[in-house]
């Protein structure tokens, strides 16, 4: 397990949630102070918001690559490419190691009621489920990212 796996996991566990451990782990090499990469992915864990949709570790790996990878000036449409491309690649490799990529269905409970977070909070599932969907994110990404 790489540093960078270790240290998304530790902050999952700390009460993070999916989005912000994943993007934090790799803020250093993005240039993005750990507390702006908590704040930018706050709002993005449980499925956007605790809606079950997207998983947060997908959209933390797609906030990852739309900084490491973007058009931000004219003439940057390779660079754009670039980035839309890694993040098909990499929502094929998340969606073939876990069958989805939709939080409701990784995790088979709904977040977005009260009875169903009580119940997610009572199994576990963040800290287990989840911290293996943020841990094998960030291993993807860094595959990914380091291949140039």
């Amino acid at each position: 397990m790489s540093s960078r796996v270790s240290e998304a996991s530790r902050t999952m566990l700390k009460g993070y949630n999916c989005a912000q451990s994943v993007l934090s782990a790799f803020s250093d090499e993005l240039g993005l102070p750990v507390k702006d990469a908590l704040r930018v992915a706050g709002a993005f864990g449980g499925g956007m918001a605790c809606m079950g949709q997207m998983c947060g570790a997908v959209t933390g790996a797609f906030m990852t690559i739309g900084l490491a990878h973007a058009k931000t000036k004219e003439g940057e449409d390779a660079e754009k490419a670039r980035g839309y491309a890694l993040v098909r690649e990499f929502s094929a490799r998340f969606a073939e190691k876990h069958g989805t990529l939709q939080c409701r269905e990784l995790i088979d409970m709904e977040l977005s009621t009260d009875e169903g977070m009580a119940r997610a909070l009572a199994s576990g599932v963040f800290q287990t489920k989840c911290v293996m969907y943020v841990e094998d994110a960030v291993a993807i990404l860094e595959e990914l990212l380091n291949r140039g």
